[in-house]
């Protein structure tokens, strides 16, 4: 079956949208008429409408879904945090008076020290999220 002509159609388009379109086109290897022609089409579908509500609502979920995440790793930061300042309180007596100048400066070389491990283990990982996600997997085995 011989498929009808078509009808040729002039329309003028922003100097960025013609870049764009002849961009996605060569990465497609499609003509840009071909483009053209396949977004008008989309464009005045009836369902269009309800393609763009189910990709925008897709999208919606995958944020959604990356803010749990992150909400999740901010309560371990935090639990972590304060786990560690609760231990520490607790094994750690004060230090009598002559011995906290020397502790004070000591204090600051360890937390220097803290500083740059902290750095290299965000720099290449793994992540304390992750430890833990180990474990809890290692456990349930």
């Amino acid at each position: 079956m011989k498929q009808p002509k078509k009808l040729r159609l002039s329309v003028y388009l922003d100097p960025e949208i013609i870049a764009a379109l002849a961009d996605y086109a060569a990465r497609r290897d499609h003509s840009r008429s071909l483009v053209a022609e396949a977004a008008i089409a989309s464009f005045l579908s009836p369902d269009a409408a309800e393609r763009q509500e189910a990709a925008t609502t897709k999208r919606l979920d995958q944020i959604d879904r990356r803010m749990s995440r992150m909400e999740r790793d901010v309560a371990i930061a935090v639990e972590t945090l304060a786990v560690f300042i609760r231990f520490w309180l607790t094994s750690n007596p004060p230090l009598p008076e002559p011995a906290q100048t020397a502790a004070k400066a000591q204090a600051g070389k360890r937390y220097d020290a803290f500083v740059a491990a902290l750095g290299r283990r965000l720099a290449k990982g793994p992540k304390l999220g992750q430890e833990i996600s180990e474990d809890i997997e290692e456990t349930r085995s």
